[in-house]
């Protein structure tokens, strides 16, 4: 199944943004060792900071770090490195169009990045980990947000515009870290390559970026994750952008009835707690989405979307005897859904 939808912008409210610590502009290092998300304040000015462990989505849940954020009333930064290679026994992860996109939907400041520093696993021979940004890159970066005036969309295209020059420094700095800790990384010829690929210019790294998109988006739709609780049909979606930009995603479930389509995002723990904080956020990213599509067709016909954040849980949870902790989420997180139109599924019962 494969769903077609437009957007034309973000109307969102969130409430389950964690309340951020802030730090001054030199312990920006502390920050990030320390913090997913934070407040980084310079010369009078606040920003909201995430970042990143590796370009790819589905890893470190990204998109939890980048809602915390969203609360923030000033400009919004994401910190993404342009490749994470982890050495030749782990992965390796590029910076897809996609993402940057997204970003820019979302009203987002990237600053497309490198690790400079790593250590070496102790479990693995040719593995590093604990890998750190170029902090003195990421803080030049942010200095020149000082002053830009211009949206978060043409700020993200103007990193794209310095991809090549980004990407020969995340190369080097690799070369760098596997003499000195004598790891052995992925192929530098096959990372060179990627690299030029999305130097080429914004449409090669736009059809790229989207090629490889759509065939994650393919392998995801028709592969059940055995942390997946489902019940109904996967299913494709693209969103395309007043822009004329595509979004590749997959909707956990989907549901027809009658001129509605249940859009579902699945969340599902085998304890008998509530999913995480992280993977609620993780599907709430999902729902800022779902909520603002608009003319949803699959295809000619057209549908109502409800958006659906479903949570399902180990076969021993009982309402009742939820934490206090837990009732507060479901508080928040029931009144986020009435405020932003979209509804909860527990297990098998509607909270909102």
């Amino acid at each position: 199944m494969h769903i077609f939808a437009d957007i034309r912008g973000l109307k969102y409210t969130p409430m389950l943004c964690r309340k951020l610590n802030t730090f001054n502009f030199n312990s920006i290092d502390t920050a990030l060792s320390k913090y997913s998300t934070f407040i980084l304040s310079i010369k009078k000015n606040n920003f909201a900071v995430s970042w990143w462990v590796s370009p790819k989505r589905t890893r470190s849940y990204p998109y939890t770090r980048v809602y915390d954020s969203l609360s923030f009333s000033g400009k919004k930064v994401t910190i993404i490195p342009i490749l994470k290679d982890e050495g030749k026994e782990g992965d390796r992860d590029f910076l897809q169009w996609d993402t940057i996109s997204l970003m820019s939907l979302l009203g987002v400041y990237v600053i497309i990045s490198y690790y400079a520093e790593a250590s070496k696993s102790t479990k693995y021979k040719n593995k590093i980990t604990k890998q750190r940004f170029d902090i003195n890159h990421v803080k030049r970066e942010i200095q020149k947000l000082l002053s830009y005036q211009s949206d978060a969309l043409h700020w993200n295209l103007a990193q794209i515009d310095n991809i090549k020059k980004i990407g020969q420094k995340a190369l080097q700095s690799y070369s760098k870290i596997s003499k000195k800790l004598n790891v052995e990384m992925h192929s530098y010829e096959s990372a060179r390559k990627r690299i030029e690929q999305l130097s080429e210019g914004k449409e090669i790294f736009m059809k790229t970026s989207r090629n490889l998109a759509e065939k994650a988006q393919i392998r995801e739709s028709i592969t059940i994750q055995p942390k997946e609780h489902l019940t109904g049909e996967k299913a494709t979606i693209t969103i395309k952008n007043y822009l004329g930009g595509y979004y590749y995603f997959t909707c956990d479930e989907i549901e027809i009835h009658g001129k509605s389509l249940y859009l579902i995002e699945g969340k599902h723990t085998k304890t008998n707690n509530l999913p995480s904080l992280g993977d609620i956020k993780d599907g709430l990213l999902k729902m800022i989405l779902f909520t603002n599509l608009e003319n949803v067709k699959i295809g000619r016909k057209k549908y109502k979307p409800i958006p659906i954040l479903k949570l399902t849980t180990g076969k021993g949870l009982v309402m009742k005897s939820l934490s206090r902790i837990q009732n507060e989420l479901l508080r928040d997180l029931k009144e986020e859904a009435k405020t932003n139109g979209f509804r909860v599924l527990i297990n098998n019962e509607f909270l909102v």
